[in-house]
Parts: structure tokens; C-alpha cells; sequence
């Protein structure tokens, strides 16, 4: 009997018979809206975050992803093969450059983090990484928070944190869990999927400085949002561009690397540039809550 092809988004597997019932999920009603559509499709795959809400941001990535793979049509649009979609941002004069900061990080006031709220915020957050960050702009997934970094006012850097990579074998041997107990802890891991010193700002030791008070702060804010707190952070650090001193001075931990594949090469031929793979436990005991197996009645399920 052949095997069910699959797809993986998001952290998911998605086999061609559920793909195919997104298509018709999305076929009975061409007027809805995408945010309508993605909560249908949650429901429809039973797909919930730990807290029991609808798992609808990772849905809006993955569906977005389906649509750029060419899998799916999605209500309010057509595909058209060979054309990928994109995310730049439109430059305006708020993200220009600004007096250049030259002062070692002891000289400069107590450093302020700022979530991301509401739209104009997140249109900023957005503008500043896709003109100014090597890898430009594109949605995170899943669970997240952005901050802007500042002192007096004066904006000095944006983090990103997401959700954690769905399989780094460097990773996964550091912690040492099983594919069930990742598939039901994963949640527990954040990503730092972007990290900007804005390139005015040259201001000694302030990196490892903002990332040690990233670790700080990002549990109680992550507990505050999601209503869980997460037990360890990664992030990759691309090797032909950076050493990642400033994880290093920050304490966070290099356990490997990447493979150099992307995540939907499964014929090993596709070739990304490789990365040091770092980790900060935000908990003592991290490995053993990552290894914990739930029980059937832990797992999460739509609320009653």
C-alpha cells in the first residue's frame, strides 16, 4: 500500500486528503475572508493552541505557504504558477537613518523594550526589518512577540521571537526527546527569528546586553499573551556572516548546526546557507519538561 503523501507547515503534517479538503473548505464559500477561512480550517483539522484558542496564525502561514507552493487556491485569489509571493514593505521617512549612536552600552540610559501593538506599530516593526535586516521581512509563525528596543527615546533595535523549528537533529540530540514528546512540546521553544542593531547604532557590548534582557523579559510576556511560559529559546546564526559573539556573551549555548537543507527538501538536493544552532534555557530543568510525555487528557482540545 503506498504511503499518503505529505506536507509539513508550521510545525504540521498535512496529508493530500486534508489539503484537498481545505481546497473545498474554501471552494463553498469564495466570499469569505482569509481570517474567516483560517479559523474553518482550524476547526475543520482540529487545530489548537496549548491554551485551547484556535491555532490561527500558524493556519495564515501555512495556508499563505500552501498557496505559494501551489497547493490550494484561497478565497480572494487565483494561483498563477511560477509566480512567488512576496513581502516587501514600502520605505517611508520613518524608517530613515537617525544621528548615529556611538556610545559604549554603560553609557547609554536604561534600555527600554516596547512590544509591538496594534497595526501602526506592527507596519513600522515591519518596515524597519525588510529595509535594514539581511533576510528582509516575512510573517513569523505561530506564536510571537516583537519588540523595539530603545534608550531616551531613541530607537536602537527590533527583536522577533516565533515559533521554534520543527526538526534541527543538533537540536533535538542536545535535548533529547522523542518525535512525540517534540510534536507535544515544541510550543515550549521560541525562536529569536529576528534580531537588528539598526546599522547607525555602533555601540559596544549593547547585542549580547539586549539579548541578556531578552531572556529576562520575554517568559512573563509570553505567559501574559499565551497564557503558557516557554523553557528554552533558540536562534541560527547564518556562519558565513556571523560568529555569534553576541550569543556567546549572553550566555546562550552553540549545540551544532544546520544541515544547509530547507525545510521541504526531502530529496536532500536543495541548498540554503548553513547556521550555528544556539540555545538559551530559560529553565534549569528544561530538558526534562521538554521530555515530558502528556497523557491523552494533557493534550490540547477544543475548549468545552
Amino acid at each position: 500500500m503506498t504511503e499518503e503523501k505529505t506536507y509539513r507547515y508550521c510545525g504540521r503534517e498535512f496529508t493530500q486528503r486534508e489539503i484537498d479538503r481545505i481546497q473545498s473548505l474554501a471552494f463553498e464559500n469564495p466570499a469569505q475572508t482569509r481570517t474567516e477561512f483560517s479559523k474553518r480550517v482550524c476547526e475543520l483539522l482540529n487545530w489548537y493552541k496549548p491554551d485551547g484558542g484556535l491555532k490561527d496564525m500558524s493556519c495564515r502561514v501555512a495556508l499563505s505557504r500552501m498557496y505559494d507552493d501551489g497547493l490550494v487556491l484561497l478565497p480572494g485569489s487565483r494561483y498563477q504558477p511560477g509566480r512567488k509571493k512576496t513581502y516587501k514593505t514600502q520605505k517611508t521617512k520613518a524608517t530613515d537613518p537617525a544621528d548615529p549612536v556611538n556610545e559604549p552600552v554603560d553609557r547609554l540610559q536604561d534600555l527600554v523594550f516596547r512590544q509591538v501593538s496594534g497595526q501602526k506599530d506592527s507596519k513600522l516593526w515591519n518596515e524597519y526589518i525588510d529595509r535594514y535586516h539581511y533576510l528582509g521581512y516575512k510573517p513569523l509563525a505561530g506564536a510571537q512577540l516583537r519588540y523595539f528596543v530603545s534608550s531616551q527615546d531613541q530607537l536602537l533595535a527590533l527583536l522577533g521571537f516565533g515559533a521554534a523549528a520543527w526538526t534541527i537533529a543538533d537540536r533535538d540530540r542536545h535535548i533529547g526527546w522523542t518525535n512525540k514528546q517534540r510534536e507535544q512540546n515544541l510550543h515550549l521553544v521560541v525562536n529569536n527569528a529576528r534580531f537588528l542593531i539598526l546599522p547607525w547604532v555602533q555601540s559596544k557590548n549593547l547585542a549580547s546586553k539586549i539579548l541578556a534582557k531578552a531572556t529576562q523579559r520575554l517568559p512573563g510576556d509570553w505567559l501574559k499573551r499565551y497564557r503558557y511560559q516557554p523553557v528554552l529559546m533558540e536562534t541560527f546564526v547564518q556562519q558565513d556572516r556571523y560568529q555569534g559573539v553576541s550569543y556567546k556573551a549572553a550566555n546562550w549555548i552553540k549545540v551544532g548546526q544546520t544541515k544547509g537543507r530547507g525545510k521541504l527538501d526531502q530529496d536532500n538536493n536543495a541548498r540554503i546557507p548553513i547556521k550555528d544552532i544556539w540555545l538559551y534555557p530559560l529553565h534549569r530543568n528544561f530538558k526534562t519538561i521538554l521530555c515530558r510525555e502528556q497523557k491523552p487528557a494533557d493534550s490540547p482540545s477544543k475548549p468545552s
